[in-house]
């Protein structure tokens, strides 16, 4: 995960944290912007939202996890349950047009969560505590991702995979994915990652060998027509954790799965 905009710090991250919590249904009373007169959202009961929002306790080992009983839970079931139903009608009416149905999942925060990781760093990005963050490959599974990923595969749709990780961290986010079991379509042709070394030819408007400047929408929304355009499928369904996931078409439908604690433009 190379976030083109990470959030530094939980004080740069008061407003737009708080924002996400808004449209996750947590308490929000009295914030404001950055760019009011007013005083900002507080940053110490910003996180203790945050805290509440995901039910995080520290197991046994010291490491943070979000409670099954949470708000973020909820939600998560509320979205499992609407992608679901969705996903069973437009597989069957892509087909019925002779279209190849596809849904695409992000993995940070989509399928496998880093709440340890932003606790542990105080909501800070360091791409080198990232990196052997990742390569540890034992992050917990979003709630419901590899039951929705199966699910997917279960009625006949196509999955893929379109993550800012880079290629560096292929194998550990294939490891990590198997682990939580979400074992499928894990091979190169379906996962799609960075490689900023040697960029696909379809990113070639923003990327040459050597030389990357694609935002996060150029480059997912780019991966996705590739899928559609190159591969020829539908893609039915997308899902992430961040707008910029979602942003710039090539899905007939997006999912936005909650996530308070950093934001990607």
């Amino acid at each position: 995960m190379h976030k083109t905009l990470r959030i530094a710090a939980v004080a740069a991250a008061a407003t737009v944290a708080a924002g996400a919590l808004y449209g996750a249904g947590a308490a929000t009373a009295g914030q404001s912007t950055a760019n009011s007169t007013h005083e900002p959202y507080n940053i110490g009961l910003l996180v203790k939202d945050i805290d509440t929002y995901y039910g995080t306790t520290a197991d046994a080992d010291g490491v943070y996890q979000a409670s099954p009983d949470s708000p973020y839970a909820k939600d998560l079931a509320r979205i499992d349950a609407d992608a679901r139903a969705y996903i069973d009608k437009a597989a069957r009416k892509a087909r019925h047009h002779g279209e190849k149905p596809a849904v695409m999942f992000d993995i940070d925060d989509t399928l496998l969560l880093s709440l340890d990781y932003e606790k542990r760093y105080n909501y800070t990005y360091n791409p080198t505590t990232w990196n052997d963050y990742v390569l540890k490959a034992d992050r917990p599974e979003v709630f419901g991702s590899p039951e929705l990923v199966r699910y997917a595969e279960s009625k006949g749709v196509e999955v893929f995979y379109n993550s800012g990780l880079s290629e560096a961290q292929r194998s550990a986010a294939v490891e990590n994915l198997k682990k939580i079991g979400a074992d499928v379509n894990l091979d190169t042709g379906h996962m799609f990652l960075k490689d900023k070394a040697n960029p696909p030819a379809y990113l070639a408007g923003c990327a040459t060998p050597g030389t990357w400047t694609c935002t996060t929408v150029q480059y997912k929304s780019g991966t996705r027509k590739h899928v559609e355009d190159d591969l020829g499928y539908e893609i039915v369904a997308n899902f992430g954790d961040q707008y910029s996931d979602l942003d710039g078409g090539y899905a007939d439908r997006t999912y936005k799965l909650p996530n308070p604690t950093y934001f990607v433009s």
